[in-house]
Formats: structure tokens, sequence, C-alpha cells
């Protein structure tokens, strides 16, 4: 397939995970990306695996923390002026930090809203004139499950993904007639950095029983229980792409069943 041979698109969350997974599917599908992340060397690994497959005269990178205006101002704006426009964006970058509620601190839960929910507004403010000029503009978002489920000593985290949640909905309402589109992807039980470190942040007497609504009922070939970024970043192509024409102001949840 070659969906994205004539889209422009800027992915956060570039260095790893599925941010890293998307870039390389949306390059695979022929588009032109830049590529953000805080993590330098996370960047360059991404740039190394587009250049193995040849893929690296249409990938550009820059280190940015979403959280940080300014910073978000030039990096969206270099990144319009370098493509030409902007088809897509691919809002991807978070981070997680978990306690139990009483003991949040105010530190945290500031920093966690910060950026995953005031990056997600902020690069998406930025990025608005440009993708409404395009005519086919695509906001993809990240809720996480959370958003919806419940996700124990991580009210920060889900607080953050609610948020985008109901965000999400109010930009594919006021800008549909832009022709822009807005869509949520909400991975579970998908096989990241972020993830796998999850009971590493848990407090220390954390109850594991109340994670069991967590796991995915399907199982991979190799019979492990977590899922691919690969797997989400092939629905964010699809959502992303002509084929997702008619999906707007919605979520698409990619956790293997786990809240079937």
């Amino acid at each position: 397939m070659d969906r994205f041979s004539d889209r422009r698109i800027i992915v956060t969350g570039a260095g790893s995970g599925i941010g890293q997974a998307t870039v390389h599917r949306l390059l695979h599908e022929g588009g032109s990306v830049v590529a953000c992340d805080v993590s330098a060397s996370g960047l360059a690994g991404t740039t190394a695996e587009a250049e193995q497959v040849g893929a690296g005269d249409r990938l550009t990178t820059a280190v940015l923390d979403i959280s940080d205006e300014a910073a978000v101002a030039s990096t969206v704006d270099a990144a319009v002026a370098r493509l030409g426009g902007l088809d897509v964006l691919v809002n991807a970058a978070a981070i997680q930090r978990c306690a139990h509620t009483h003991e949040h601190t105010l530190d945290d839960w500031n920093t966690i809203l910060a950026v995953n929910l005031t990056g997600t507004f902020l690069m998406t403010r930025r990025a608005l004139p440009a993708l409404c000029d395009s005519g086919r503009g695509v906001v993809v978002n990240f809720t996480s499950t959370s958003a919806t489920f419940a996700h124990p000593y991580m009210s920060a985290y889900a607080a953050s993904k609610g948020g985008i949640l109901a965000f999400t909905h109010c930009l594919a309402l006021e800008y549909a007639h832009r022709g822009l589109r807005a869509i949520n992807i909400q991975p579970g039980g998908v096989s990241t950095a972020l993830a796998l470190s999850t009971l590493d942040k848990m407090p220390q007497d954390y109850d594991l029983g109340l994670w069991a609504k967590q796991t995915p009922i399907l199982r991979q070939a190799d019979g492990s229980v977590l899922g691919e970024p690969a797997h989400v970043a092939s629905v964010i192509a699809m959502a992303a792409s002509d084929d997702g024409a008619f999906i707007t102001g919605t979520e698409i949840r990619i956790d293997g069943g786990a809240h079937a």
C-alpha cells in the first residue's frame, strides 16, 4: 500500500513504542514525516531504522518537550515549512507515574497533565491552521483504555487521557466543516516501554488483583499476551488515510479484547 505518498505528517513520542512504530508504518506507506520526541537517542534509533529500509530521506527529527509552548510553536512551524504543509498530526507522546491517589504529589499530577493533556493541546492548536488548509487534515490522539475503564493507582494519567478524549470530540465537531477529522486511539495491553514498566511504578503495597480486567484475551502466535506497537500503528495508518475518511469524533480501542 502507498496511502501516504502525498501526505505530510508530524508524529510525537516518535522515539519509542507506538509513536516510533507509527513513524515507520507511515514511512513504509510513502509518507513524509517529522518525528518529535524528548529523547535524542530515541530519535536516533528511529532514524537508523528508517535509513536501513531506504526511507531516511523522507524523515526529519526534532527533539521536543511538548509541554513547552514556545518550543512547540517553533518546532511545528519549522515542520510545516519543511513539509510544505501538514495533513496528519499524531499525538503519541505521553508519560506515566503511579501512586495511591491520596499520596499523589501535586508536582506529579501537574507534570503528567502538562505533558499528556496540555502537550496534546499545544501541538494541536499550533498545527490546526495548516491541517485545515490541507482540506483533509487528521488529528490522531491517544486516550488509552484508562480514559473509559478504571486503572488503579493511575488517577493523574487517567485524568489526562479522559481530558484528551473530550478534547478530541470537540475538535471533530468544531472543525468538521474544514474537512478535519479527529480520532481517539485507545491502546491497552501493548508491549511498550511505558506499559511494561507500569508495575514497577506501583506503590509498594499495591493490589495486583485490581488489574485482572486489564489482561488481553487474545494471544499472539508465540503465545505472548501483549500486543505489539505495530498492531496499533497499522490501525492509525488506516484511520489517518482515505480508508478512514468517514471516521471522526470517535474512539478505536486496540486492547486484545481486555475490555470485551
